[in-house]
């Protein structure tokens, strides 16, 4: 088994590492050397869901690659674990490009363009046979020069582990993986569920995460630094809008190393009954959100998270349709000049 998973972290690294050299006629071919032909493909809005190898080519892969031409994969955090009995590797990083042809609409800019990404790949017989996989397309189009709605906090190019240390494509010590999981389980369903009992200041926050942690949170929410600015700017607007919120619900979680990850269609339920967040009134619309977050443990706590929500989907559950708004009066959202 711990050959197998080191093969499977090694077959994901090395197919980001190709996507540089291929192009949107050769995707094909490059696809059927690492992803099963019955894939199960689970993306962000408004793509979606695809089925099979076929359609994840002409639905996702080689309309991005004519977009982005001289397209990069760059994974900062790759590991891999076991869940449920099943095999998956983790990773995060940017896909970096010049955005030379327009993509899912939106207007290409001819400039160099991050494009974020998380992704989990369930392995079966040595091939990717489901992946679930969050692109920040709010970023790019904010990259692009709209936005959609007001930013909590700085909206920045995610940078990857301070530590550098973030590929883990050898084994890792088992006790180190074990510790970091228990931390995040804790953090997840003792600290951040304990919310409508202990209120925002006795949540206990300070026993999971580092003083001065770093939080990369997705586009329309922005990054934070320290508990304090975590909470100020991202965790009690997010609890006013949405205070019923729960946590639970993960297709995948994994721990390796001192670094954790989970995610879930969806990861977090809740109602929005509180108005302002992103400068929206509320709606009173129950909620879902695609999730997948990454964390890096150092020592006895948690000192940095990678967050992706699907924002566009989520949006979209708040009455705000990204794309139609886009299609339909695209200077009514476009800065004056893009960032």
């Amino acid at each position: 088994m711990a050959t197998q998973r080191m093969e499977n972290k090694q077959s994901v690294h090395e197919f980001s590492s190709r996507v540089h050299e291929t192009t949107a006629d050769g995707i094909e071919d490059l696809l059927a050397e690492y992803v099963d032909e019955d894939v199960e493909w689970h993306g962000p809005a408004p793509i979606d869901e695809l089925a099979g190898r076929a359609e994840l080519v002409e639905e996702f892969w080689r309309p991005l690659l004519r977009a982005f031409p001289d397209l990069e994969k760059n994974d900062y955090v790759l590991f891999a674990g076991e869940f449920e009995g099943d095999e998956w590797v983790c990773a995060t990083g940017n896909l970096v490009g010049t955005f030379e042809n327009d993509w899912l609409d939106i207007p290409a800019t001819g400039h160099a363009t991050w494009l974020r990404y998380g992704e989990f790949h369930r392995f079966e017989n040595g091939k990717i046979a489901e992946t679930r996989t969050i692109v920040d397309v709010l970023d790019v189009l904010r990259q692009a020069g709209y936005q959609f709605v007001p930013s909590l906090a700085p909206e920045v190019i995610i940078p990857g582990p301070t530590s550098q240390n973030g590929v883990l494509l050898e084994p890792q010590d088992e006790e180190d993986s074990r510790q970091t999981m228990e931390l995040v389980e804790g953090m997840l369903f003792d600290g951040l569920n304990s919310y409508e009992e202990q209120g925002l200041e006795n949540m206990g926050m300070e026993q999971y995460w580092h003083e001065d942690f770093m939080w990369y949170g997705p586009a329309g929410i922005g990054s934070t630094r320290g508990i304090d600015g975590f909470q100020e700017f991202h965790q009690n607007p997010f609890l006013e809008a949405f205070p019923d919120r729960e946590v639970g619900h993960h297709d995948a979680r994994l721990a390796e190393g001192n670094y954790c990850a989970s995610t879930g269609w969806p990861a977090v339920v809740g109602t929005h009954l509180g108005d302002g967040w992103l400068g929206l009134p509320a709606t009173g619309n129950s909620t879902d959100m695609r999730v997948i977050d990454v964390w890096r443990r150092e020592g006895d706590l948690l000192a940095e998270n990678w967050v992706f929500i699907d924002m566009i989907d989520l949006l979209d559950q708040l009455g705000v349709d990204v794309f139609e708004r886009l299609r339909e009066n695209p200077r009514s959202v476009r800065r004056s000049s893009a960032p």
